[in-house]
């Protein structure tokens, strides 16, 4: 071989062997990061035990002092990113407590307090005329849960009537099927991790735990020889999936919007959630990523996601601009967006996580920062539920 074309032989051999090298780095990296961020996760479930007036465990959302009561949806968000960090018992105990703590007609609790009461209203009660929108579904998803890894099938046969009635529970509008909060009055909180916000109309995110909750509703119905209501469920949240794809659309920007009538900006969380779920097409989904990338600087503060677009307030808010759900950085959805983000631009995806968990090692796991805040340290869904979307994207991938 000619002495020149040695060299560019040799210095392609160096490139392609140095590349292989980074991306040999960084997927140990990223192994490094999870392995890290399922640690920290077992670490604040066990560290978070509380006892219930009755005894039984309870498990609320931070560590120490701070939310007195057992939250059921970030109960539920633990339990999709660090499951094994619970005993059977644990988990059994914790859905019989939110199933029995449905409302009579069947709505979910926001949370319970450590004395059994149930509370069905954010804000220990104080907040909208009505249950929040999310309850029944997250209800449905810790029975999910708890039965996939526990197989009890008795405790299923108990219970699987009951879900069927938080499932009926949901509020939604007759003719969108979509789940519906009133524009009268103060009619009740959309999704927990938005109670501040005031949506009004058919309402995005809930809609999208509703499709999730039907489907695992129809798994559960299978598991005790419910074969036709099953199809049912599936039939139904298939039903809705596409509803949401139609109204909830901006082809315009790429995004989904939260609501119809008020509070219609569009909503990052739940635009990933959108993708994560499958529930948003093909098209959708590549749309959503390329705007996650293009305007990433915007939305993303050490690996953690604002609600919103950068500089979008929400239109009606009990929190004041750039604090809480209206501007802060927020973890909790980071394992939706990387996996969203995956599909255009995987080394960004992957420097996420990774800005994520340092992060998270330098300051803790938070409940939002913003700069130099950090509020709540010691927030489980922070570290457990990314986790979710962080193995969604490794399995993608493979």
């Amino acid at each position: 071989m000619p002495g020149k074309y040695m060299r560019l032989f040799l210095f392609a051999a160096v490139v392609l062997a140095g590349t292989a090298a980074d991306a040999a780095g960084q997927s140990q990296n990223l192994s490094d990061a999870v392995k890290w961020l399922e640690g920290e996760s077992h670490r604040l479930i066990r560290a978070s035990l509380r006892t219930m007036k009755d005894g039984a465990a309870a498990f609320p959302p931070q560590v120490g002092i701070g939310y007195e009561a057992f939250w059921l949806r970030d109960f539920a968000y633990t339990l999709e990113g660090s499951i094994d960090s619970y005993s059977d018992k644990e988990l059994l105990d914790a859905a019989g407590l939110f199933i029995r703590s449905l409302s009579a007609d069947g709505a979910g609790v926001d949370c319970v307090g450590f004395d059994g009461r149930p509370i069905y209203q954010p804000g220990y009660g104080s907040m909208g005329a009505n249950p929040v929108a999310d309850g029944s579904q997250f209800t449905v998803a810790v029975a999910w849960h708890a039965f996939r890894k526990t197989h009890d099938t008795q405790f299923l046969k108990e219970n699987i009537d009951a879900l069927v009635k938080a499932m009926h529970a949901v509020p939604r509008n007759p003719e969108t099927k979509l789940v519906h909060i009133k524009p009268e009055g103060y009619d009740r909180c959309p999704y927990g991790f938005t109670d501040s916000v005031r949506m009004q109309g058919d309402v995005f995110f809930c809609s999208l735990l509703y499709v999730e909750s039907g489907r695992r509703l129809a798994d559960l119905l299978g598991a005790v020889g419910r074969k036709d209501d099953a199809a049912e469920w599936r039939s139904e949240a298939d039903t809705v999936a596409a509803k949401i794809r139609e109204v909830f659309w901006d082809p315009q920007v790429g995004l989904f919007r939260a609501a119809t009538v008020r509070c219609r900006e569009h909503h990052i969380w739940g635009s990933a959630f959108a993708v994560y779920l499958a529930v948003a097409d093909d098209a959708q989904s590549a749309a959503i990523a390329r705007h996650f990338k293009d305007h990433y600087p915007q939305i993303v503060q050490h690996g953690q996601i604002r609600h919103l677009p950068g500089g979008v307030y929400w239109e009606t808010c009990s929190a004041a601009r750039d604090t809480y759900q209206n501007g802060g950085y927020w973890a909790t959805p980071a394992g939706w967006f990387v996996y969203t983000l995956n599909r255009v631009d995987p080394a960004l995806a992957d420097r996420t996580v990774l800005d994520l968990v340092a992060d998270f090692r330098a300051g803790g796991a938070c409940e939002w920062i913003l700069g130099d805040k950090r509020q709540l340290p010691n927030y489980l869904a922070s570290a457990c539920l990314p986790l979710a979307g962080i193995r969604a994207m490794i399995d993608r991938r493979r």
